[in-house]
């Protein structure tokens, strides 16, 4: 038997995950995931295990680095408002091509619906630092005067990211990005004094 060589495994789950957010998991096939890898299958199955296991590494990758990407936006202005401005409007500011590629997460919920237990793991962790990371700044907005002190944080962080939800369908299912860019802005509003 053949020994399986060495390849760059981060390098080959990033071309994974390219094609997997592109297509999607049913459309994606094996023989189109080696050709994009540029592995044998004996080295995908080797390294990786089969299919949905690629899959499965290719959409934590692809969380832990748009997780990151959020928890930049939203951290790096001083004005608490701002950031969670630029966590809403940072959904629809990439190009059109890659935002007509819409959100992994949500296609894989199209895709393993929402019961799925690895891939619910996966998106409550990230919702998880998401939760507390927009709670946080609500807060400190409360306390700056820039957000509506009456607002219950807890609803207010629900309402925010159910509205990152809405944006990333949204991109998804295409929609031009000045119409992304007004829903984010209504929300925004939603939050001030």
């Amino acid at each position: 038997m053949a020994r399986p060589r060495e390849f760059d495994k981060t390098e080959a789950v990033r071309k994974a995950t390219r094609l997997f957010w592109a297509k999607g998991f049913a459309a994606t096939s094996t023989d189109s995931l080696l050709k994009e890898m540029g592995i044998g299958r004996q080295s995908l199955y080797g390294a990786f295990g089969d299919k949905r296991r690629l899959y499965l590494q290719s959409m934590q990758s692809y969380l832990d680095e748009v997780t990151a990407g959020h928890l930049d936006r939203l951290n790096t202005p001083a004005s608490p408002l701002d950031g969670i401005r630029a966590l809403l409007t940072g959904i629809a500011a990439v190009d059109d091509e890659t935002r007509a590629l819409g959100c992994m997460g949500v296609g894989s919920v199209s895709e393993f619906g929402a019961g799925d237990p690895e891939l619910c793991r996966m998106r409550d962790a990230v919702n998880r630092v998401l939760f507390e990371g927009v709670t946080a700044r609500i807060e400190q907005g409360k306390s700056a005067g820039e957000i509506d002190t009456h607002l219950d944080a807890r609803q207010a962080t629900e309402f925010v990211l159910l509205t990152m939800v809405g944006l990333q369908v949204s991109a998804r299912g295409g929609a031009d990005l000045e119409s992304m860019h007004r829903m984010a802005a209504f929300a925004v509003d939603r939050l001030t004094a």
